[in-house]
């Protein structure tokens, strides 16, 4: 519910807009509500949306959306063939993707497999890691 600026959840505060401020947190930190709305997780990604059992959502400048999952994809596990570290990324090369994935860092020790969602066929995102080949599989987004 927003009502004067103040958007609530079950009687909680989540977002003060008449606090200055460009994002939701700095707004949440000065606002001098004490009852406020519990943030349970950050998402920082577009393969972390996909991984919440959730539909609802809000952005880092306040702005509530529902995200509804509507299509199969496929799941493929694919062996990594190399990581290349760069200054604030790391590029991942794939077996049987041309082009590589950007990533914020290197997989973890361990992690030889690659869970690939295709899209119309085709290689679209890296959805996970995994120590062993796991079963092709689907999944909603």
């Amino acid at each position: 519910m927003l009502a004067d600026g103040l958007l609530f959840i079950d009687s909680a505060l989540l977002d003060d807009k008449n606090m200055p401020g460009a994002t939701l947190g700095i707004r949440r930190a000065q606002s001098p509500h004490r009852k406020q709305y519990k943030l349970k997780s950050a998402v920082f990604s577009h393969n972390g949306i996909l991984k919440q059992y959730t539909k609802y959502f809000i952005d880092s400048n306040g702005m509530p959306f529902i995200y509804e999952k509507t299509k199969l994809l496929k799941l493929s596990y694919l062996p990594i063939k190399k990581v290349i570290q760069k200054d604030v990324a790391s590029l991942l090369y794939v077996k049987g993707c041309k082009s590589p994935f950007t990533i914020p860092r290197p997989p973890e020790q361990g992690m030889t497999w690659a869970g690939i969602l295709h899209l119309n066929g085709f290689p679209w995102m890296l959805y996970e890691y995994s120590d062993k080949k796991l079963k092709d599989t689907h999944r909603k987004v």
